[in-house]
């Protein structure tokens, strides 16, 4: 809940500019936001966390592939150049791209997209796992545990915390990597880094500088949420403690289904399943859009997923 709360375009410079007259530090839930806008604002006096300098990493992939190859930090094989890679490959815009959106898998002899693209060799991942942390301007960095988090169709539908079966030497490696990277792009606030886990190793996927849905499941399974956080790391205060509350905690993302009006499923949602938490974000429904979150935590794995997966499939109508 929010005392003050203005409604606007973020693509409107005039009206960022604004907007930030009345802030102590301006901060962000996408990366979409126009560079030059940040720039503006910057100049304008503003105190913007992750500042544009920072946050052009998240928001141009070639950017990011060239400033972490410059700091040694596995990525895939990748081109500039669509003919650079043999295909198949992958295709990502340049900018823009998010839940799957922007990304292609080409195969030989098929059209490219009409956009800016880079092109990435197809890693050959055991699963996917992100490490999260956060960092103050002082230079305090706070880590969550790594998680597995599982994909369908290029969106996340699951997050596990901790990654069930991750060696100790390879989540110290996740979380290592993600600090490297805060620390090096003198990143502020909550950075999440999505990872392949393959045969030989880590290798960093994307990047986003912000609270991020592999780590919603910190509102209930962790001491110190993302959200909260974030606050305080764009504020400069001291970070809250990142321990797990429970021995697992799982998220499932509650996508667009049959059911139109998710709130009319929530009562029989809570009466079948107690210890359910559910986060609806009040968006308007269509198939395969994020509309919410169900968040359980406890002991036993299979059952947690299991419930979390009930009580999605339950809001959305999909009948589980």
């Amino acid at each position: 809940m929010a005392a003050d709360v203005e409604v606007g375009d973020y693509r409107d410079r005039d009206e960022l500019l604004r907007f930030a007259k009345g802030c102590d530090v301006v901060t962000f839930d996408h990366e979409h936001v126009p560079p030059d806008h940040l720039r503006a604002l910057v100049d304008s006096g503003a105190v913007v966390r992750p500042g544009p300098e920072a946050l052009l990493f998240a928001q141009d992939k070639r950017a990011m592939r060239e400033r972490l190859g410059e700091l040694g930090l596995p990525v895939p094989r990748w081109s500039a150049d669509p003919d650079g890679l043999p295909r198949p490959y992958v295709a990502k815009a340049v900018r823009g791209g998010y839940d799957g959106r922007g990304v292609w898998f080409v195969e030989p002899g098929e059209p490219l997209p009409d956009v800016e693209i880079l092109v990435e060799e197809r890693v050959p991942l055991a699963r996917e796992l992100a490490a999260v942390v956060a960092r103050r301007p002082s230079g305090e960095v706070r880590e969550w545990p790594v998680v597995e988090t599982v994909q369908s169709d290029g969106i996340c539908v699951e997050v596990i915390s901790p990654a069930p079966g991750l060696a100790a030497q390879r989540a110290a490696e996740a979380r290592t990597i993600a600090r490297t990277i805060a620390e090096s792009l003198g990143v502020v606030g909550v950075l999440a880094v999505e990872l392949f886990e393959t045969a030989e190793g880590l290798v960093v996927n994307e990047l986003a500088m912000r609270p991020h849905n592999s780590a919603h499941w910190t509102i209930e399974g962790a001491r110190t949420s993302q959200f909260e956080q974030h606050v305080r790391a764009v504020l400069d205060w001291p970070l809250g403690d990142t321990a797990a509350v429970a021995p697992w905690t799982v998220m499932v993302n509650v996508l667009g289904g049959p059911a139109t009006d998710l709130a009319a499923s929530l009562p029989a949602t809570l009466a079948a399943d107690p210890g359910v938490h559910v986060h609806l974000y009040g968006k308007g429904a269509r198939p395969g859009r994020k509309l919410g979150h169900v968040t359980v935590t406890g002991d036993d794995l299979d059952s947690l997923r299991a419930r979390a997966r009930r009580a999605a499939d339950a809001l959305s109508g999909g009948g589980g």
